[in-house]
């Protein structure tokens, strides 16, 4: 009888600054989740709410960076991480948070917190438990190094499905124009 024990591939998860949209497109994988777990073991995800990635094989990032936070936990991840990829837009391009980025941040916060019209006596937030925000929000690409970019706002269950199997299956992941279209 062959040994059909295979080793499982560790895969971990962390989302930045984002609206979690990535995620929940891994969790419409549906069904095909089981099939996963047959050759994947996850880290540090959602599903196991482990805090800290320890070695894995595959890190999946979705969201930008717009925070001292973020990019902490963007090191540690690429650090135990063989291969890293940048999941949506948010991760690849800075997404929907970098809309803040043709903005003066000190404006910003000054009419967030203390201007805007249904505030009363507001201050700017001013806590050592608050990370410092950084003046753009920025893509993962500009402060690690990424292996893959799977683009989407988010990426949609099939995309995020193809690009697994794929490395699961020891092939580079191609993602065709059916996978990739916004329509």
């Amino acid at each position: 009888m062959a040994n059909t024990e295979q080793k499982k591939i560790r895969v971990a998860t962390t989302s930045l600054a984002g609206c979690f949209g990535c995620h929940m497109s891994l969790l419409d994988i549906d069904e095909r989740l089981f099939t996963l777990l047959e050759h994947v073991e996850f880290d540090r995800t959602p599903l196991t709410d482990i805090k800290h990635c320890g070695p894995c094989d595959v890190g999946l990032v979705e969201g930008g960076l717009c925070n001292a936070e973020n990019v902490h936990v963007l090191r540690e991840f690429r650090n135990n991480c063989k291969i890293l990829v940048a999941v949506g837009a948010c991760a690849v391009t800075g997404g929907l948070p970098a809309q803040r980025n043709h903005l003066d941040l000190a404006d910003c916060l000054q009419e967030v917190y203390v201007t805007e019209i249904s505030l009363h006596n507001g201050l700017i937030p001013n806590d050592p438990e608050l990370p410092l925000p950084l003046d753009k929000v920025h893509p993962l690409h500009e402060v690690v190094k990424v292996d893959y970019f799977i683009p989407g706002c988010p990426p949609s269950a099939d995309t995020l499905w193809k690009f697994l199997t794929d490395l699961l299956a020891g092939r580079t992941p191609t993602l065709g124009v059916e996978l990739t279209r916004y329509d």
